[in-house]
This record gives structure tokens, C-alpha cells and sequence, in this order.
């Protein structure tokens, strides 16, 4: 099988049969190496690098056009037809469907799990991202912390919201582990590690979160996750 991309002209395939991803093991590029390595479906891994600005190489932008990580190709998509495919969140739900795994087929419980999935992509991605910036980057330099201050509370805030919807319950959808679990695992994880962020958000006082984030970096395929296309 050959692979008819410009993305290959870049990044060749040497199992053009799996699906092939595009990614670096940021809190957004997490997400589908944990789901692929848990779904157990074959994949090639491609590291785009984007501090060297790999991301808006043309061959990139002609499989994502807005030049971000992570996206895939998938040869063997719908209809056996090729799809490529960007945005985590989207990734993650076809990922789910194609394999029948952490998305219930139940309608409920189904737009349950997406509803915290979009809670995911609309707010905690943005806002402890923000945190990171302002926190670890180059925005800490910056005189004025009033913007560390806002994005600090409301992280604070969707982390409340979070550990109060994990109250009684292992996973954040009743029906167990699923893609909303997933999509947020990594940006919790960074938002104390990486960002450096745990006291300036009070990660301590969410003990239902501090549980779900042990029990779900404790998984081996997340653990395998994590470092795909490192």
C-alpha cells in the first residue's frame, strides 16, 4: 500500500497498512498516543517538532491547515476509504468509534462523555495553558500579573468543577473509563508538573482529583502513552 499525501513527501511511512500519527507529547498530543496505546489498534508515530516550527512545514499544513499538533492519517478509514483527521478532540471520538472503545454506543451516555470532552477542549485546555504561559514561559516576565492572576482562578475554578464531578465516582462519566478521561489526564498532569503550577492553583485542596490523576497515570497504556512520539 502506498500512501498518496504530501505529508509523506515530509515524513515517509515505513508501515503505510497503520494509521499514522503526528504528534509531540504535549498535553493536547498525549491524548491520542494514550488512546491508541490503549485501544491497542496499530499505529506508526511521527515526532513534528514544534519548536523548530515542523508544524507549519507545507507537508504538515497540507494535512493540518492550522498547523498544530497533533493530527493523523488514517489508510484505512471510513469505507476503507483514507481520512486525515485534526484536532485531539475529534481524533478522539473517531479513534473510539473505529475501535468500539471508551465511548458507550448507549445515546446518554455517549453525549455525556462528549459534553466533558468539549468541557475539556473549551476550557481547561485553553485556560492551563495560559497558566503555563504565564507561569513558565516567556509571559512571566511580564510586569503585569494580572493576567497569571485570572487564568489562575479560573483553572482553580474548573479544577472545583472537576473534583466535585468526581466526587463518589472512579472516572468523570458513570459508564467507566472513557475519552473524556483521556483528554484530560495530561493537561492535569502538565498543569502541576511542567507548568509548575500546583501551589499557584491549590492543587492540594482537590483530593477527588489528586485520586483520579494517581489512578489513571497508574494505567499502563497511559503510561506507554506519554512518551509516544517522544
Amino acid at each position: 500500500m502506498s500512501l498518496d499525501h504530501p505529508i509523506f513527501s515530509r515524513w515517509p511511512a515505513r508501515h503505510p497498512d497503520r494509521l499514522q500519527l503526528f504528534s509531540l507529547p504535549t498535553p493536547n498530543g498525549v491524548k491520542i498516543g494514550i488512546m491508541l496505546e490503549e485501544t491497542g489498534l496499530a499505529y506508526e508515530p511521527h515526532r513534528i517538532d514544534i519548536t523548530a516550527d515542523e508544524s507549519h512545514d507545507p507537508a504538515f499544513l497540507a494535512l493540518n491547515p492550522n498547523g498544530k499538533i497533533p493530527a493523523i492519517y488514517d489508510p484505512d478509514g471510513p469505507d476503507g476509504r483514507p481520512l486525515a483527521l485534526f484536532e485531539s478532540g475529534a481524533i478522539l471520538i473517531y479513534l473510539a468509534d473505529k475501535t468500539g472503545q471508551f465511548l458507550s454506543a448507549d445515546p446518554a451516555v455517549r453525549y455525556e462523555t462528549m459534553q466533558w470532552l468539549m468541557w475539556q477542549m473549551g476550557g481547561v485546555g485553553p485556560m492551563f495553558g495560559q497558566v503555563g504561559f504565564f507561569n513558565k514561559f516567556a509571559g512571566k516576565d511580564y510586569a503585569d500579573k494580572r493576567p497569571l492572576e485570572r487564568y489562575a482562578r479560573e483553572s482553580a475554578r474548573l479544577l472545583g468543577v472537576l473534583d466535585s464531578r468526581l466526587a463518589g465516582r472512579d472516572w468523570v462519566v458513570d459508564d467507566g473509563y472513557s475519552i473524556a478521561d483521556i483528554s484530560l489526564l495530561g493537561w492535569v498532569r502538565n498543569l502541576i508538573g511542567f507548568y509548575e503550577a500546583r501551589e499557584l492553583v491549590g492543587f492540594d485542596r482537590y483530593e477527588h482529583v489528586q485520586r483520579w490523576l494517581e489512578q489513571g497515570l497508574a494505567r499502563p497504556g497511559v503510561q506507554r502513552g506519554l512518551k509516544v512520539a517522544a
